[in-house]
């Protein structure tokens, strides 16, 4: 599986003051009982969710909100990184203070989505490739200007038994795509985290999500390692295993969740990448939580430093947000509680990468999922 770079070819190999640097990144993001916050929403996503909570999504709205999820002073003790969407990454906040400062000054990295949305595959529509290859390079330089250590890129893979879904056509495609975006990110300077995301839509079971989910970073490791991609310079951004939401048993337990998901992680990632950063995958936001504490707890009981070598955190989005947003609800007077929930949140999920939450969870949204049905896709 030869991966190019455009008409100049392959790029140059890193040198070893750049691995270091990339590495001493990678290392800090999975520094153990901390996690990444996932701020990264797309203008187009984060405004849907700010209009269902009746505020305007215009650039003010969307810095005051992002200023809530950054302002605990605490953050650090529970956050090694934030990826911020490219308009926060030059936004400031209410003192003037640009965030990707703000995050450095409470010991926290600052991450950035570099990816631009996605699009569908030719001959098979409903599945996808990512955009922005094209700029990536160049836009990837401006960010570490800017002050962004790590880059984020999402591919996304969709199952559909009877469709004959995944094919093996996307899942080459995504796998050479993620590769080549490992790449270019590491020759900017940038520590990439690797988003296979595997949808949840369907009626699959956990078994066949399990099975998919092997392919296809079986598939990604075999690109990046084509590629020359760093390893130790590296992160995984994987979906915990689950039924889909339309599965006829929709929610697996948590010790299935925990057994199949390691079992995967086993199987196929190697043990020089230094983390894996779950997704929250539309959970509610205590099951979020409870599902990455017992992953933890049983890699702890198997033998974690011998079978499991990688730190195994989150990369939560909406299971670090909902909460916040429906105390903050845009109102000035609400901003020191909804900080204070935000601090509760990372707190939480911090607690399970250690295999030690006890509850009870900060969340006021109760049992409800977080899906989103427009994870993928969709034509206009």
């Amino acid at each position: 599986m030869l991966v190019e770079f455009g008409e100049d070819g392959a790029l140059p190999p890193l040198s070893e003051e750049q691995k270091d640097a990339l590495a001493s990144t990678a290392q800090a993001l999975a520094t153990r009982g901390k996690g990444i916050l996932a701020a990264d929403e797309s203008t187009p996503t984060i405004g849907k969710r700010l209009e269902a909570a009746g505020l305007t999504n215009d650039a003010e709205t969307r810095r005051r909100y992002r200023e809530v999820l950054l302002a605990h002073p605490q953050i650090g003790e529970w956050l090694a990184g934030a990826i911020l969407f490219e308009e926060t990454l030059g936004q400031a906040n209410s003192d003037g203070v640009a965030f990707p400062q703000v995050l450095k000054d409470k010991g926290v990295l600052t991450g950035v989505k570099t990816d631009k949305g996605l699009a569908p595959i030719p001959g098979s529509p409903r599945e996808t490739t990512t955009r922005g290859m094209d700029t990536l390079l160049a836009r990837s330089k401006g960010y570490y200007q800017q002050g962004a250590r790590f880059a984020k890129w999402r591919a996304t893979i969709r199952i559909d038994a009877e469709a004959g879904l995944p094919t093996r056509g996307a899942i080459h495609a995504n796998a050479v795509g993620l590769a080549r975006y490992a790449a270019l990110s590491q020759a900017a300077g940038l520590t990439p985290i690797v988003e296979p995301e595997i949808l949840i839509e369907g009626t699959h079971s956990p078994e066949l999500f399990a099975e998919v989910s092997e392919r296809v970073l079986g598939a990604v490791y075999g690109a990046l390692s084509e590629a020359g991609v760093f390893l130790e310079g590296t992160l995984l951004k994987p979906q915990m295993i689950m039924a889909g939401v339309d599965a006829p048993e929709k929610k697996a337990s948590s010790a299935l969740t925990a057994e199949l998901t390691l079992r995967t992680l086993r199987r196929r990632v190697p043990p020089a990448v230094p983390g894996v950063f779950f997704l929250s995958g539309g959970q509610s936001e205590e099951d979020a939580t409870v599902n990455l504490d017992l992953i933890n707890r049983t890699a702890a009981a198997e033998d974690a430093g011998r079978r499991y070598p990688w730190t195994m955190s989150f990369s939560f989005g909406r299971s670090l947000q909902a909460s916040v947003l429906k105390v903050w609800e845009g109102k000035a007077e609400n901003f020191d509680a909804a900080v204070e929930m935000a601090g509760g949140l990372a707190k939480a999920n911090a607690t399970a990468q250690l295999g030690q939450y006890e509850g009870p969870h900060p969340s006021i949204s109760g049992d409800s999922s977080l899906h989103d049905p427009n994870r993928g896709w969709r034509p206009a």
